[in-house]
């Protein structure tokens, strides 16, 4: 039996580059001989709503067309239902978004005839999926990520560029640009920090816990991530100079401000983290509570296409 797809579509994404290029990707799909319905998401958490209702109905191939969030939303839905194990379900991704991480870790590309020969291709990947728990208004939450949760000056950078969407910058220049603004706001933090049976008090400027390498629009932040290795990766980025984070900038690209001395790599598989003061969190891109936090991870819960 020929497998039918389920489309999800954020208009909004890419500056509705998503919306003005649906008859494309649509006739792209048609041409190529899929099967599918599809639906356009309208707000926060409707992807993850329209996930859940087509996999309560049998859908169980999704192609999500959007940015880390959508994907975000998809990927809760999948992992949260209680139809059918996480891993019956694949998810094909179209990276139309500000930062198109997940998409660059899993070295899918954004072209939309490469993007579909993947998925027509039908090669799939088992990965890990991140669960977070922190707070939200004093209200304790939970939420699971494919790719990098971010804390304190990389949440404060991903909230920024959230609100900032509209802009006329795109991509790697709207994340520059907004981590210039905000770190001349930026503070450090004490943070009590348990990964694993390790326990240890630090300064923390900011901080990544994660499954894939990038975030931020390109930048490596986790450069030895892997996203199958049933472990988090975790990178801290102590007290350090605003004039040293300037320096570093174009290191965070390739990965080598790692060997920075105020930067520390670990790996776990239970993290957690209280703070002084509050400290913001980020979860594929999107802002979604904060401190106090705890992650943990789910090895290879998520099928996704891949080359």
């Amino acid at each position: 039996m020929k497998k039918k797809f389920f489309v999800i579509i954020n208009p909004n994404a890419g500056k509705k580059k998503a919306q003005k290029d649906w008859a494309v990707l649509s006739n792209l799909l048609t041409n190529n001989g899929f099967q599918f319905e599809f639906t356009f998401s309208n707000g926060r958490m409707d992807a993850f709503n329209l996930a859940l209702d087509a996999i309560a109905n049998g859908t169980r191939e999704i192609i999500a067309i959007g940015g880390d969030g959508t994907f975000n939303e998809v990927i809760n839905a999948i992992i949260s239902q209680k139809n059918c194990t996480s891993t019956d379900i694949t998810i094909g991704l179209f990276g139309i978004g500000t930062g198109n991480d997940w998409c660059r870790t899993l070295k899918i590309p954004c072209e939309y005839n490469q993007a579909l020969e993947i998925i027509k291709t039908g090669n799939t990947f088992l990965q890990d999926v991140g669960v977070a728990h922190f707070e939200y208004d004093g209200i304790k939450s939970s939420r699971y990520f494919a790719n990098v949760a971010g804390m304190g000056f990389d949440a404060t950078v991903a909230k920024k560029v959230n609100d900032d969407k509209d802009s006329s910058h795109t991509g790697k220049i709207l994340y520059l640009k907004n981590l210039l603004l905000c770190l001349l706001k930026s503070k450090i933090v004490n943070c009590e920090i348990k990964i694993d049976d390790e326990k240890f008090n630090t300064e923390i400027f900011s901080m990544s816990v994660g499954i894939g390498k990038y975030n931020g629009g390109g930048m490596m932040q986790l450069p030895n991530a892997v996203p199958d290795d049933g472990l988090l990766d975790i990178t801290l980025i102590k007290k350090i100079s605003k004039f040293d984070v300037m320096k570093q900038t174009k290191n965070l690209y390739d990965g080598t401000f790692i060997k920075h001395p105020s930067v520390a790599l670990y790996q776990g598989k239970n993290v957690e983290i209280t703070s002084d003061t509050l400290v913001n969190l980020e979860l594929d891109g999107e802002s979604v509570g904060h401190s106090p936090f705890s992650f943990g991870i789910l090895p290879k819960a998520l099928k996704v296409y891949i080359p």
